[in-house]
């Protein structure tokens, strides 16, 4: 089976149980009833951007990226995003009906985004670079992103240990420990510096990973922003100011997403690569804008 085939399959069958769960849940009942109340809120607006933005991107990059490295690489965004989701979903949702669809989906992202960086590991990210200072910016974003949200963690953490309390994000969802945290501290952001790294050191691997971790970006910026406002709507404690800073970062990441599209040339050799790239572009800011 080529290449082609086995992204869109892969992508249709997740994007299928995807949509499933997210309709599942938001129909029945009370599904979220063994949450707090603040972590019922962020699971409500976390299945409604699965369902109406994280699904639809997902079908649309693997369309395009049968045959375009541009989609196959933002494809590769995506399967992060789903990774990071439904990580949080299985370890950290009460065991419901789901549970087996929760685990499907993060199994499949995981080894789409497994097949993404065997696929193209040995293959130039790019036929070449018009303006270099784009890598150079991208990388020092990632390098301050890294470091903020390292701060940012701590600041909340440290103090928490020193004085033998709960951070407030735990009290508030009342779980064992902070998934974003640990998924933050351990895996993200070191990748987030590490792929600033291979940048600045001129890697291919860092050329291979910047599309999807701008991309990543963008949606997760999406999500945070949307849960401040689902937490608002429902009565709880949120402050506007989240959703605020997130929508400047969104906005930035999706800048940076185009001036990269925009200073790079791709071995695309079909009469589509123009069509691709636009429509990468429109994408790109719809989506920024949709929350």
């Amino acid at each position: 089976m080529n290449k082609s085939k086995i992204v869109l399959k892969l992508s249709l069958a997740l994007a299928g149980l995807i949509i499933f769960a997210g309709i599942y849940s938001l129909l029945t009942p009370g599904f979220y009833s063994a949450e707090s109340l603040n972590w019922q809120a962020q699971s409500v607006g976390q299945d409604e951007i699965n369902l109406f933005i994280i699904s639809p991107v997902l079908i649309i990059t693997a369309i395009f990226g049968r045959w375009n490295k541009i989609a196959f690489q933002l494809w590769s965004g995506v399967n992060l995003y789903l990774i990071y989701t439904y990580a949080i979903y299985c370890f950290d949702i009460h065991f419901n009906n789901l549970f087996i669809i929760y685990c499907l989906i993060l199994g499949s992202s995981f080894y789409s985004f497994l097949y993404f960086l065997f696929s193209q590991i040995n293959k130039p990210g790019v036929d070449g670079i018009y303006n270099k200072i784009v890598i150079k910016v991208i990388a020092v974003y990632f390098l301050i992103i890294s470091c903020l949200f390292y701060l940012l963690w701590l600041s909340e953490i440290i103090p928490a240990i020193i004085h033998h309390t709960l951070p407030k994000g735990i009290i508030e969802t009342s779980l064992f420990t902070n998934p974003v945290q640990v998924i933050d501290l351990s895996i993200v952001l070191p990748g987030f510096f590490l792929t600033a790294v291979f940048l600045i050191r001129k890697k291919s691997i860092g050329l291979l990973l910047l599309p999807g971790m701008l991309v990543f970006c963008i949606l997760m910026d999406i999500t945070i922003g949307w849960l401040t406002i689902v937490i608002k709507m429902k009565g709880l404690e949120a402050g506007y100011s989240v959703m605020i800073i997130m929508s400047v970062l969104a906005l930035l990441s999706v800048v940076l997403l185009i001036w990269y599209l925009k200073s790079v040339r791709y071995p695309v050799k079909n009469k589509y690569n123009k069509m691709v790239i636009t429509t990468a572009r429109i994408s790109i800011i719809c989506g920024a804008f949709y929350f």
